[in-house]
């Protein structure tokens, strides 16, 4: 039987990371003298309920030596934009007024230009007892992880907290939601227990700071406040123009109170979720890819809506979807969601570097595709039209034009708007650049392991063979704009997003 305790996430952070969340980046060695204990925030980027700040927060205990906490902002990292920027800085900003008011000494640096920060990561370090870092399988953090391990004159701990499951637990990227929720299904009773603290920070001695060298604050000066409270800065800085900033405040205090939102509409989620005319989405997929929110967070606070312990979990369902969990159908259906297919996907990445090429959908998928990559098109649309929103297709239009506008896509209206992209692209070849691209550049959740599978699974990845045949398609699923619109209610979004 499963233990019957309440996951609020109060546990002491002296209980410890679970060791099986940490691995070594590199094999140089501990520097017990070090004058610090370096945190670099890369991928969790928030105070609480974090896996990656509270092991560097127990191994400054250990050392007996102050935390510094270490958060940049590249300029040259891939659609860098307004956009992204303001996003990761209204974090920057809830993070250094949470570690000012926690006594615990926070450098965020933003690059004033491509490669201004190049010795940075390595000036602290050369001063640290060790660093410690976030494991995050997608974009370009493993490459640069593996290449700061290169460097680095002391060891190099990656910590994984990406999801309930911790990614070493799985031996293979796994084919199919029902597999992997078979695995979470025997897994997961053992281990739910284990939450990140909601304060790593709140024990030790908050009177001893560390000190970061004067060389270094000279050279790389820390980001301005009127930059990370949006007054001034942003437009100087080398990022695409082009794509402004979204109408959503990012940070972990904007993450909590979007979270608290939807646990008042919980309820409506199974039933109207895949309504564009209503709100009953979660709107957190932006929170949790920039690490403003935590799935263990979400997952605890819906646990606690439904007054849920883990006593109510059912026996391992062989990856049934619907009542394992032992919670209502809103609940377990945006758990499928938040756990089931957001942790595949991060499974995919942790496995496949490469999981947005080509080659890596399956090999079904790519064989009916390319039988059928000479079939004629009804409409023929180039990247730049299919950005620009300038199709036929109205309701499809609005999709592109709510991804333009406020960086996201509806949740069931993504799947039409990949579907399409494949449907008016040359080849399916250029629907899968175009998809990443158009995903990449605008959306605030693009550049995410989501995102990759939600674009694979447009052309086969987790999906099944479907007949007939058609042209275009072949055997991958087909989703067509007027079924949509008959099934759905579209109407207010049409007037809201279409031209």
């Amino acid at each position: 039987m499963a233990r019957a305790t309440v996951l609020d996430g109060s546990r002491p952070a002296t209980a410890g990371v679970p060791p099986e969340r940490v691995a070594d980046a590199n094999e140089a060695p501990v520097r017990a003298g070090g004058r610090y204990v370096l945190y670099w925030m890369i991928g969790a980027r928030r105070t609480g309920w974090n896996f990656g700040l509270q092991r560097a927060a127990e191994r400054a205990r250990e050392f007996g030596r102050p935390l510094l906490v270490f958060e940049a902002l590249r300029a040259g990292y891939p659609f860098a934009a307004a956009r992204f920027h303001r996003f990761v800085l209204d974090g920057m900003r809830d993070n250094a007024a949470r570690f000012r008011a926690a006594g615990v000494t926070y450098y965020p640096y933003v690059e004033p230009e491509a490669g201004a920060g190049r010795g940075l990561l390595e000036r602290l370090a050369a001063e640290a007892c060790l660093v410690v870092t976030d494991d995050v399988p997608f974009f370009f953090l493993p490459r640069m992880v593996r290449a700061a391990a290169r460097r680095l004159p002391v060891r190099l701990e990656r910590v994984d907290g990406n999801g309930l499951l911790p990614l070493r637990r799985a031996d293979r990227a796994y084919d199919t939601a029902r597999s992997f929720r078979a695995l979470l299904q025997r897994e997961l009773p053992s281990r739910l227990h284990e939450l990140p603290a909601a304060d790593p920070l709140a024990p030790g001695d908050r009177s001893r700071r560390a000190s970061v060298p004067a060389d270094v604050r000279r050279r790389w000066p820390v980001a301005a406040p009127e930059l990370l409270a949006g007054r001034a800065g942003l437009g100087r800085l080398p990022i695409d123009p082009a794509v402004p900033q979204a109408p959503v405040r990012g940070g972990p205090v904007a993450a909590r109170a979007a979270l608290g939102r939807f646990l008042e509409r919980l309820d409506r989620y199974e039933a109207e979720r895949n309504d564009p005319d209503r709100d009953a989405t979660s709107g957190l997929s932006a929170y949790l890819h920039f690490g403003h929110l935590s799935a263990h967070e979400v997952f605890a606070a819906v646990a606690a809506a439904e007054r849920w312990n883990e006593g109510r979990l059912g026996r391992p369902a062989g990856g049934a979807r619907v009542g394992w969990w032992g919670m209502g159908p809103s609940a377990e259906a945006f758990l499928d969601q938040l756990v089931t297919w957001r942790e595949l996907a991060l499974n995919r990445c942790a496995f496949d570097e490469a999981a947005e090429r080509w080659e890596s959908l399956p090999a079904w998928a790519r064989a009916t595709l390319e039988r059928h990559a000479g079939d004629p098109r009804p409409h023929l649309y180039s990247p730049d039209e299919l950005e620009r929103a300038a199709t036929h297709d109205r309701l499809w239009n609005a999709a592109q034009t709510q991804l333009v506008r406020e960086g996201r896509l509806h949740n069931y209206l993504r799947m039409l708007w990949g579907k399409k992209i494949l449907e008016w692209s040359a080849t399916p070849r250029e629907a899968l650049a175009t998809m990443l691209r158009l995903n990449d550049r605008w959306a605030l959740d693009g550049r995410d392991a989501n995102s990759i599978a939600g674009v694979a699974w447009v052309l086969g990845r987790y999906d099944r063979p479907w007949g007939p045949e058609r042209p275009i398609f072949g055997t991958v699923r087909f989703m067509s704009s007027t079924n949509t619109a008959r099934k759905l209610r579209v109407r207010e979004f049409l007037g809201r997003y279409g031209r």
